[in-house]
């Protein structure tokens, strides 16, 4: 049976945890703030261990999942002595292409194996365990994994070489901008023309215009209730790195960039930690204003 660690116990690492707990898999959990370790433990059913060492060797896989490219720096660094060579470090996180091949490098100079597998289905997924991973390594080492894969994703894709994760998962947060502005101005544009919302989120995820957005947050956007899913301040953080990506080859884009002003008008606003689908309130404002 595959042994597997969890280090970073936020939305996504807690649900993952949960899900190769239930199956069986789940070595060991830990978190570096140890009070936010303990409560996702609690909630999901799960041990946390309190201590990094303890939890990094119980296990033959890790499974790292933090916020930003300094954090998963710093955790390696911690994490690669305590391993032996042969063991396999999977990252979910979301973080530069570069850093994904600097920290392959890291764990390779102590003979473990590394994946950058970025992850798409949010917070509701992880809990599920139904994510998508987009994986850059090894195709052998992914295959086998798989089994303790299986236990938190519905899809596991493998895109290339170390690096290629992170690529294909800037695709998707490019995507999710795009669809973010379709459907908050969209709706925005409907509330202004003093429709009745509910009637309009049903017709439209019935219809061509159906997305799983619409249907998961149309409700919630127009009744003003932005809980937390995909934290804005975590989407631009990820969209930062797009736009770096393309800056080494003097591009720009133009959903990319104009997502970036609007999310940071809501996080100066004091939205950042509210659900993306926050961007209704700039919407809504230009129609209120206008």
């Amino acid at each position: 049976m595959i042994r597997t660690t969890v280090i970073g116990l936020g939305a996504i690492g807690a649900g993952m945890a949960a899900n190769l707990h239930h199956a069986g898999l789940l070595a060991a959990a830990w978190n570096r703030t140890p009070e936010r370790g303990r409560a996702a433990a609690e909630r999901f059913g799960f041990r946390h261990t309190e201590h990094l060492q303890a939890a990094v060797q119980a296990a033959d896989i890790i499974i790292t999942s933090v916020s930003a490219d300094e954090d998963l720096f710093e955790i390696s660094l911690r994490i690669a002595p305590l391993l032996q060579a042969g063991n396999l470090v999977i990252d979910t996180s979301t973080v530069a292409i570069r850093t994904a091949r600097e920290v392959s490098d890291l764990y390779g100079a102590h003979g473990i194996h590394f994946l950058d597998a970025p992850v798409s289905g949010g917070r509701e997924g992880a809990e599920q365990g139904k994510l998508v991973m987009m994986v850059g390594g090894d195709s052998e080492v992914l295959c086998q994994v798989t089994p303790a894969l299986d236990a938190i994703s519905r899809k596991v894709m493998h895109m290339g070489p170390v690096g290629s994760g992170q690529a294909t998962k800037a695709v998707n947060q490019i995507m999710v901008a795009g669809i973010n502005h379709a459907v908050t101005e969209a709706l925005a544009f409907g509330r202004h023309q003093g429709l009745e919302m509910d009637k309009v989120v049903e017709a439209m995820s019935n219809g061509s215009a159906a997305n799983w957005f619409l249907e998961h947050r149309g409700r919630s956007m127009c009744d003003g209730r932005f809980e937390p899913d995909f934290r804005v301040a975590l989407h631009h953080k990820d969209l930062l790195i797009c736009q770096q990506m393309l800056a080494e080859d003097d591009l720009r884009l133009p959903i990319i960039e104009m997502t970036l002003v609007n999310y940071q008008r809501l996080m100066d606003a004091g939205h950042g930690n509210e659900d993306i689908s926050a961007l209704f309130r700039i919407k809504q404002d230009i129609l209120d204003k206008g």
